[in-house]
């Protein structure tokens, strides 16, 4: 397969030889990726859906989410259920008794003879038992020969019953599983499964808001087959079921999708593919219909294929998209937009567009530079912080040139108009008289002489909602023209609009990573959020110093806070939606900065931490790293923004307790430490009871229990982290040897 590290080659200008920056692709989905403690292993009190049949046309943009929805409900009048047994006689057909126990060994019956001196031994019959295999559906039932669980050595007097030796817990025990059945409905939802990510950032210059993207990682965001380096068939986004019983060849019924490999992902390569196929039900089989290979990345390709074959003109067609690439992570990506089955204008062939105008991006922020500044520090200043370049860009998708319109931008604050903007047509359309057929326009608008977020409001954070739209003056796919977001003030300040889609970092020892900051005004630093996501290797347990620096000349300067080398740190993996670890100074210090500093880390070990890159906001002249021990700074060469921000001392430290460092003052110890069998857990309030919980190197939640022990012997050797997350934000990392 090929090398999971994707270096991206820019220009780069000469770096020591001790260490270098680098851009990798994730090994995890965040925004998928959900904690779980074990996969499903019965069948027992599962669901088994059956979706509707919809018919034509079928169109999905991905502008929202269209996978169905499927919610277990017991109580539901439609919900059925079938009860299946564990053990059914072959020869009646009839479920083994309840409590009766078997052995696949052969058992038998002893007997000795003490005038001979020899043993007699006699086997039992077998009886042939049906056993079912729960842990999938539908359940298959294979044929054993069992035997009683016992013994019999007739050593004294023929027929002594107390000569019995039993199998302690036999391995065929009579047990049973009920599978529910349920059918949902629902015309606006399009597709069955869930495997591959609906987003709206990997994609480059999508037509419309929102692809479906294809990568190595399940519908849990987790990959695969990981810490391998295997290919296979990975994800599959398969329609629900079509009526074409009504058509056919002669009524020109077409399929049309655009498709994008790699985007701001990983590229695939020559030996990884995107293919379609359509489910032949006379066969029960799916037919390859279209494939192409991975390549870097290129615009949107067109992919107009008519639907032949009278075997797919029934009620119930389905087609599906499949891609085959690396299996250990987000490796190896394509990109779906725009698909649309229906019936082709005369002449079919050229009936490949479809006539929309969308923007391609959401947008991220109001204000200049940052998507977020803590509250106290906006409320607090006198400049007008609105952005002067407010960046939107829009897709023209039709045919000929089209009239603008003007646009707008409306903030509401609890639900009632605070204010708004016009976003002049003419500027959406970049200056020009009309948009242009078929292309981008990429325009920036001055938010400056309008509205700002009003500062007389006394809470520890706001949040305000922020609503836009942009249109050409022809009939309109209307989900496409708007998109909403919430600008927050939180603690914080950042770059980057809370979406990983690489990971990146330095490497060499004692290499240094530095975020440059200008703050609103002066003010104390109280730690730093920092996301980190899986990437190829895991690092948990590589070590850093949290490090701030003054700004000496546009590069970091004196060094105004460092870790001490007693108490250093390792990159968490939260697994949930992009979050934020927060990484508190040690105790609870706060450290003083001016306008204009930079944080970031020292690193004790050679390897990349990889925190995450947003590689939609570019931010990368913020960005300074150093392989000489600071002596010489070099700014990133990758465009984008990284996943850091700087944690202020504001109201929110007693509002928000996720925010606040008093809970770092909870000491949580764990012994023996590393540890092979169990450990032991206690805190330095003494609380007795608490929830605990024991999570691996990705995040995933492994046990979760009040006890104040947790036995480790079924794991394997490995950095472990254990949680009391009703008491504190630390982890504490635990080795197993």
């Amino acid at each position: 397969m090929k090398s999971l590290i994707l270096f991206i080659c820019v220009l780069m200008i000469a770096i020591s030889a001790l260490g270098q920056i680098q851009l990798a692709p994730l090994t995890q989905n965040s925004f998928l990726h959900s904690s779980y403690s074990e996969k499903e292993l019965s069948i027992d009190s599962t669901f088994v859906y059956s979706t509707d049949t919809i018919d034509l046309p079928f169109f999905d943009d991905f502008t929202t989410n269209k996978v169905q929805e499927y919610s277990p409900d017991f109580n539901n009048p439609l919900t059925t259920s079938v009860l299946y047994y564990y053990l059914i006689d072959q020869a009646t057909a009839i479920p083994i008794e309840n409590n009766v126990g078997y052995t696949n060994q052969v058992t038998f019956r002893r007997y000795y003879d003490p005038v001979e001196g020899v043993f007699y031994d006699t086997v039992f019959n077998a009886q042939t038992v049906n056993v079912a295999d729960f842990s999938s559906y539908p359940v298959n039932y294979e044929p054993v020969d069992l035997y009683p669980p016992y013994y019999i050595y007739d050593t004294l007097n023929q027929g002594d019953l107390s000569d019995t030796v039993w199998i302690e817990n036999p391995p065929y025990l009579q047990d049973s599983a009920r599978q529910f059945f349920l059918p949902v409905s629902n015309p606006n939802q399009l597709w069955i499964d869930d495997f591959t990510y609906h987003n709206y950032r990997f994609a480059d210059h999508p037509r419309t808001l929102g692809v479906m993207t294809f990568d190595g990682l399940d519908a849990s965001g987790f990959p695969y087959a990981i810490g391998t380096t295997s290919s296979g068939y990975a994800d599959v986004l398969t329609s629900k079921p079509i009526d074409m019983s009504s058509l056919s060849v002669a009524d020109s019924i077409y399929i049309s999708f655009l498709y994008q490999p790699q985007g701001f992902g990983d590229e695939p390569e020559s030996t990884d593919s995107l293919i379609l196929e359509f489910y032949d039900a006379d066969e029960n089989t799916w037919n390859r219909i279209w494939g192409d290979t991975g390549k870097s990345v290129v615009p949107f390709q067109i992919v107009h294929l008519p639907i032949l074959g009278e075997n797919y003109f029934y009620n119930g067609f389905q087609f599906r998209f499949r891609n085959y690439g690396g299996l250990s992570g987000a490796l190896d990506q394509f990109h779906l937009d725009m698909v649309h089955v229906r019936e082709a204008i005369p002449p079919a062939f050229a009936d490949t567009v479809f006539k929309d105008f969308s923007f391609v991006y959401p947008l991220n922020s109001l204000i200049s530079e940052y998507t977020s500044v803590p509250w106290d520090h906006y409320k607090g200043s006198t400049e007008n912080k609105m952005t002067e370049a407010l960046e939107v860009i829009v897709f023209n998708g039709s045919i000929g040139p089209e009239n603008y319109q003007d646009g707008a931008v409306e903030v509401s604050y609890g639900g009632i108009t605070e204010g708004n903007f016009t976003l002049q047509g003419f500027t959406l359309a970049e200056q020009q008289i009309n948009y242009a057929a078929l292309d981008f326009a990429t325009s920036f608008h001055d938010l400056k002489s309008g509205y700002e977020f009003p500062r007389n409001l006394a809470g520890a954070y706001e949040e305000f909602d922020v609503t836009a739209n942009a249109s050409a003056q022809y009939p309109n796919y209307e989900p496409n023209d708007s998109t909403a977001f919430k600008q927050g003030f939180y603690n914080y300040y950042s770059y980057d609009d809370g979406s990983a889609e690489a990971a990146f970092g330095p490497t060499g020892t004692q290499a240094r990573l530095a975020i440059h900051f200008e703050s609103y005004e002066p003010d104390s630093i109280i730690g730093l959020n920092l996301c980190f996501v899986p990437s190829v290797n895991d690092v948990s347990d590589k070590l850093f110093l949290l490090t701030v620096w003054d700004d000496n000349n546009g590069e970091p300067g004196e060094v105004l806070y460092e870790d001490d080398v007693f108490n250093p740190r390792s990159p968490i993996y939260s697994g949930s939606e992009n979050e934020y670890i927060s990484y508190f100074f040690i105790d609870t210090a706060k450290i003083s900065v001016g306008s204009s500093f930079f944080v970031g880390w020292r690193q004790l070990d050679p390897e990349r931490l990889n925190l995450g890159f947003d590689r939609n906001i570019d931010h990368s002249d913020e960005i300074f790293y150093s392989v000489d021990g600071g002596v010489t700074w070099l700014i990133s060469p990758f465009s984008g923004s990284a996943m850091l921000r700087p944690v202020f001392s504001t109201q929110m430290d007693e509002t928000l307790g996720i925010f606040n460092p008093k809970n770092e003052r909870v000491a949580i110890h764990v012994y023996p430490n590393p540890a092979m069998n169990e450990i032991q857990i206690t805190n330095s309030l003494g609380i007795l009871g608490s929830q605990k919980l024991l999570l691996d190197a990705t995040g995933r939640i492994l046990i979760e229990t009040k006890e104040e022990k947790i036995n480790l012997e079924s794991f394997s050797s490995g950095v472990y982290f254990v949680r009391l997350p009703e008491l504190s934000n630390s982890l504490v990392k635990v080795i197993k040897p």
